[in-house]
């Protein structure tokens, strides 16, 4: 979103706050700390949306349980959730499986999320039933947003969720600012923001420190805009998975930059699946992104496989197109500092690499790109020095030339 919406935005719900006719306090509602305030905040929810002028919920400071809660939408004017407490998800079992998502906002325009307080997943003490080989799916996500519209969550920490901890679906004009999302570096498919099939999101100064990607973007999420992030430690900020799932929308206009990336498994990524459904993803700039012990720290990887869970044989069928890397510095945790492995079967266009200045010290060998069906557009200082790979008119790599390596 272009600085001038987002100003426009805060304006318009400042504007909508200032003339706030209705607080509705929890505690009014009959929440008490330390127990369940889920149907309290329900009531407050209710009769907060219901109002005709802008509304605002106040959860106080304190710690309180919470167990799945839904705030439904539409409302009839501009709402505010206040929190300013802690809020501690339940850990017995049955609050665990199958739960979804633990609180979550559905159909709401200008909601407006805030308060300095704490969504505690408490995933770190939940019951470890979580297999790698179903990702963890069965476990709720700490805040789910669907189809939010004009609307901003600022100032608030999402802390051990059990699953993702913040999922974005079919948001418009969506902004996250100073958001702190927390959770151990081992801990499974805990995504900090994950995005898709939505416009005009911007996450800009958070903190995101999780055991996956620290902000994923799937599948029909245009004009998306990352900035001012420090990401790790996690799996860095990645486009994708991408090709999985039949009848996956496009991804178009995604720009990360300003970002500081640290002792994370990848940095700005790129991942589409081998034997993929059709797909497309164009206009991705990554620009002005510090690294410090990062492995991987540019990777585009279009031969995705965890768990070895495909045929990596087929190539992927999603369409990579005008992709940037510019101005990527500082320290990578692996010799392979580059590495572009586009499809075979419908190779990247448009790739380009600009003023690289990576170093690595380890003793992997001196530091590297690799390329696989590409051949990148390179400009100013590049180090490591690029690689060429060349392809057949049909897509796939001349035999003995599919992947060249250069060292430095």
């Amino acid at each position: 979103m272009a600085k001038s919406n987002i100003l426009a935005l805060f304006l318009s719900l400042l504007m909508l706050s200032a003339a706030a006719a209705l607080d509705v306090d929890v505690t009014k509602h009959g929440a008490k700390q330390n127990a369940d305030i889920s149907q309290a905040l329900r009531d407050a929810w209710k009769e907060a949306c219901a109002a005709t002028t802008p509304s605002k919920v106040l959860i106080p400071q304190g710690t309180y349980q919470l167990s799945p809660v839904t705030m439904e939408g539409p409302c009839k004017a501009a709402i505010e959730l206040q929190v300013k407490g802690t809020l501690k998800a339940l850990t017995d079992p049955a609050n665990v499986k199958d739960a979804g998502s633990w609180v979550s906002f559905n159909k709401i325009e200008h909601l407006t999320v805030s308060g300095g307080g704490t969504f505690d997943g408490q995933g770190a003490v939940a019951p470890s039933e979580c297999e790698k080989d179903d990702y963890c799916k069965k476990r709720p996500i700490n805040l789910s947003f669907n189809a939010i519209t004009n609307s901003v969550v600022q100032d608030v920490t999402s802390l051990n969720s059990k699953q993702f901890h913040i999922n974005v679906i079919g948001a418009k004009n969506f902004t996250f600012q100073r958001v702190t999302v927390t959770a151990p570096e081992e801990s499974l498919n805990t995504d900090g923001i994950h995005v898709g099939r939505s416009s005009g999101v911007t996450i800009t100064d958070s903190k995101i420190g999780t055991g996956d990607d620290c902000i994923s973007i799937g599948d029909g999420t245009q004009q998306m805009e990352i900035n001012k992030i420090d990401c790790g430690p996690g799996h860095g900020i990645s486009v994708g998975s991408l090709g999985k799932y039949q009848n996956e929308q496009p991804v178009v206009g995604i720009r990360v930059r300003e970002c500081n990336i640290s002792n994370t498994s990848n940095g700005v990524r790129i991942k589409t699946w081998p034997a993929s459904y059709p797909g497309t993803a164009s206009d991705l700039h990554f620009e002005d992104i510090k690294m410090n012990n990062v492995s991987n720290p540019i990777l585009l990887d279009q031969v995705y496989c965890p768990h070895n869970q495909c045929n990596a044989k087929v190539p992927s069928r999603v369409k990579l197109d005008r992709v940037s890397f510019k101005n990527i510095r500082g320290t990578s945790a692996t010799a392979v500092a580059i590495k572009l492995a586009c499809s075979g079967g419908v190779p990247c266009e448009g790739v380009e690499l600009a003023d690289i200045s990576l170093t690595y010290t380890g003793p992997e060998g001196p530091i590297k790109s690799e390329c696989t069906n590409i051949q990148p557009k390179t400009s100013g200082k590049m180090n490591p020095p690029p690689c060429i790979a060349r392809a057949t008119p049909s897509g796939s790599a001349i035999p003995g030339r599919r992947r060249l390596s250069f060292n430095f």
